[in-house]
């Protein structure tokens, strides 16, 4: 009897697959970098160069404060009314003042005013908005037309006329500013406010005996905080606006002390022999303005869609 000599062939394990090739991304060289940024879109791009302007800003006002950049505000370093680069980085004023430490000062008085006046606005209309939002009816409708008369009047004669009344200076234009900011951020958390007070979440509250104020907190307030936050960048872009408009007139910040919109009204009195003196303070202030309102942009195309699908 023969053997069977026949083999059955022992199955072998398919080949492994090439390895993926990983994306390159750079790194951290100057080139990855490069890429990355002509990736992104436009949008994206102004969006870092406007907060990286007002992260500039900031930090060079703080330095100038806590280590005397520039030099002192008030010291005369010079001639009068010299160019950049002589007696000065920026050049000097009328007084032979560097214009840099006045420039710096400026940056830091108008934007700490500023915020300061939003942040408080940003309180009051917080509370009222949420109060006509959800209560509605009379409260709603007195609210709403306390807005309309002061929203009815213009921007800068609104702040001209408090100004006035109060006297020029610091607590008039930080008055100006919550006086001309309120109406709108109150208008535009109390609609969205009145959308979350429709909800069924806080209708199943309501029905369960919760109190209007723990409702108004825990329900409606972090429902509106984008809201909040994206009316408050563009109450400071105002505020800012509102600012430099008040000092160019006079009745804003008053000397010895500086702001954007005094060093403004400072150089317009001599655009013809020292256009400089009005360049710097009026680039900043715009530059300022823009960041904000880019920012503003990006929070709400990034915040409230995300808020309407948390409202459906």
């Amino acid at each position: 009897m023969t053997a069977d000599t026949t083999r059955t062939p022992v199955p072998q394990a398919p080949p492994e697959p090439p390895p993926i090739a990983k994306p390159r991304t750079g790194g951290r060289t100057w080139t990855g970098r490069l890429r990355g940024v002509l990736a992104m879109s436009g949008f994206d791009v102004l969006f870092r160069i406007a907060a990286w302007t007002l992260v500039v800003l900031v930090a060079a006002t703080l330095l100038s404060h806590l280590t005397g950049l520039g030099g002192a505000p008030d010291a005369t370093v010079g001639r009068r009314l010299t160019p950049p680069g002589e007696d000065g980085l920026l050049g000097t004023d009328n007084l032979g003042r560097s214009l840099l430490p006045r420039l710096l000062q400026g940056i830091g008085t108008t934007l700490l005013l500023s915020s300061a006046a939003v942040l408080l606005a940003a309180l009051i209309s917080t509370a009222l908005g949420i109060v006509a939002g959800y209560r509605g009816g009379r409260t709603a409708e007195v609210i709403t037309r306390l807005g309309d008369v002061l929203y009815s009047f213009p921007t800068i004669v609104l702040a001209v006329l408090v100004s006035a009344v109060l006297n020029p200076g610091q607590p008039a234009a930080l008055t100006s500013i919550v006086l001309v900011t309120v109406p709108l951020m109150t208008r535009m958390i109390a609609t969205a406010a009145r959308t979350v007070a429709r909800r069924d979440f806080v209708t199943a509250a309501r029905i369960s005996g919760v109190r209007a104020t723990t409702i108004m907190r825990r329900h409606i307030l972090p429902n509106v905080s984008g809201t909040i936050a994206v009316q408050g960048t563009y109450a400071l872009s105002v505020g800012i606006l509102v600012e430099g408009g008040l000092g160019f007139l006079g009745y804003g910040v008053q000397l010895p002390d500086a702001s954007l919109g005094l060093l403004i009204q400072e150089g317009s009195l001599y655009m013809v022999n020292a256009p400089w003196l009005i360049v710097a303070p009026g680039v900043v202030l715009v530059a300022a303005i823009v960041s904000i309102n880019l920012i503003g942009d990006s929070m709400r195309d990034r915040w409230e869609p995300r808020e309407a699908r948390a409202l459906k």
